[in-house]
């Protein structure tokens, strides 16, 4: 069902101003632009360029597994109020390698990142929000949750890089998450409404702070 239109048309007007801006390949930021969030965040920064470095030769399955092992097990899971004193703030890659830890959103964020710097179309990615059950088949209990997709083709099932799991595991495996919406530079998605349309700001934000911090998109 498509949202009220006021609602819509604002959600259409940020996805074409992102489609504008961050259609294009990815560079990461220079050692310098790291270098200003403090030496903390300077060794996994250099790592993590790295790894990408690594990848860019590599087919699209190996780049998946190894950049959702590189951040699942460098990355420190912690909300937002203990990191930030913020109830919902969404970092970028250097600002997450300074804290050295970040909520959900934040580690499909890195991924995302991750994934367009070695070469992974923008089109087959999606930050999706979903609500994941908590407790065994059946429960009635969920929690918002962020996850990042990867879908091969066009009209195929997308693969869900996760951040409560290791295994990257095709959607229809993965019976605990229930999608709400989902979006990226070139894609809507369902469910947009007013909540969704405050996300995506975030996500405006989040841009613009990265091109400061040297992202070239």
């Amino acid at each position: 069902m498509r949202p009220a239109n006021s609602v819509y048309l604002w959600l259409r007007a940020v996805v074409l101003l992102l489609l504008a801006t961050t259609a294009t390949s990815l560079e990461l930021p220079t050692e310098q632009a790291a270098r200003q969030y403090g030496s903390q965040a300077l060794p996994l920064y250099h790592t993590w360029r790295s790894t990408l470095t690594a990848l860019i030769q590599a087919d699209e399955a190996g780049k998946l597994k190894a950049v959702n092992q590189f951040i699942n097990r460098r990355i420190r899971f912690a909300d937002d109020i203990e990191i930030w004193r913020q109830s919902d703030y969404w970092a970028s890659p250097l600002e997450m390698f300074a804290k050295g830890g970040g909520d959900c959103e934040d580690f499909a964020i890195a991924k995302y990142v991750s994934l367009r710097s070695v070469g992974i179309d923008a089109s087959k990615l999606r930050l999706t929000y979903v609500k994941a059950r908590i407790g065994a088949a059946g429960s009635s209990v969920s929690q918002a949750h962020m996850v990042l997709a990867y879908y091969p083709a066009p009209n195929a099932e997308p693969l869900i890089l996760d951040n409560l799991i290791t295994s990257i595991l095709p959607a229809s495996q993965r019976e605990d998450l229930t999608p709400v919406f989902s979006f990226n530079a070139e894609v809507m998605w369902a469910g947009a409404n007013s909540s969704s349309a405050s996300r995506l700001t975030r996500w405006h934000q989040l841009m613009e702070r990265m091109r400061k911090d040297g992202f070239v998109f």
